[in-house]
């Protein structure tokens, strides 16, 4: 880390033993320890809460998402020719698997055990599952429910 060879150490210590005197050169010592030690502990702490802080919103991987439904195939012979018997096909798709649609009214979405709650448009939202969400009207809601707003869409309803 830094470049002191042998010869700058002996001088720096030979100064500190000029300057505080061989009395007080152990209980310096030890005081530098531990405020290099205590330096250590808050700077692994606080390391440890910007981790923490960072990973507030982080969800888990979302489930795969439903495959759309195979079409159906209904066989059905037409009543206008009885010679004819081929089948015609009806290719509608079916609704079965989509998603449902969020309750109207509910400005506000958060993801059940979450610490955040998002307005209906954030791109969060997208990533929460629809048994996972809880739906609010109202911002007050959501914070007497102990919820933060969410940095990135900052949900707010005007007064």
């Amino acid at each position: 880390m830094f470049d002191i060879g042998l010869q700058e150490l002996i001088l720096i210590f030979v100064i500190a033993l000029l300057v505080f005197g061989p009395k007080n050169l152990p209980q310096l010592g030890r005081s530098l320890g531990r405020a290099m030690r205590e330096f250590k502990k808050a700077s692994a702490e606080f390391e440890s809460t910007i981790r923490t802080n960072l990973q507030i919103d982080e969800i888990d991987s979302p489930p795969p998402t439903p495959e759309p439904a195979p079409l159906e195939v209904t066989t059905a012979t037409t009543a206008a020719t009885p010679a004819s018997t081929e089948p015609t096909e009806s290719l509608a798709p079916t609704t079965e698997g989509l998603a449902t649609e969020a309750p109207p009214g509910e400005a506000f979405v958060a993801q059940r055990g979450s610490k955040l709650f998002h307005t209906r448009e954030c791109g969060w939202v997208r990533r929460i599952s629809e048994p996972e969400r809880v739906y609010f009207k109202r911002v007050a809601e959501a914070k007497e429910a102990s919820l933060q707003p969410c940095p990135s869409c900052e949900p707010w309803e005007p007064a």
